[in-house]
């Protein structure tokens, strides 16, 4: 087994463009619909969407799978 690597981890490219992970090492997100059809939605809900979010713990671990060599 002489010369034998382990593959490298390979980063999910897509998530890289979607997640970016802040100081304190949580996860940062923006919000879905926030493309189209704003007449539909109240000022209050375009003023909020418009912010970014973080991840739920719940999706933390598959998250970070993803990332992992971020």
């Amino acid at each position: 087994m002489e010369g034998f690597q382990m593959p490298k981890q390979k980063t999910h490219r897509a998530s890289a463009k979607r997640f970016k992970k802040t100081a304190t090492g949580e996860w940062k997100r923006s919000h879905a619909y926030t493309s189209h059809r704003f007449h539909g939605k109240t000022k209050k809900q375009r003023r909020q969407l418009a912010k970014s979010g973080l991840v739920s713990s719940s999706d933390m671990k598959r998250i970070k799978q993803m990332l992992a060599t971020y």
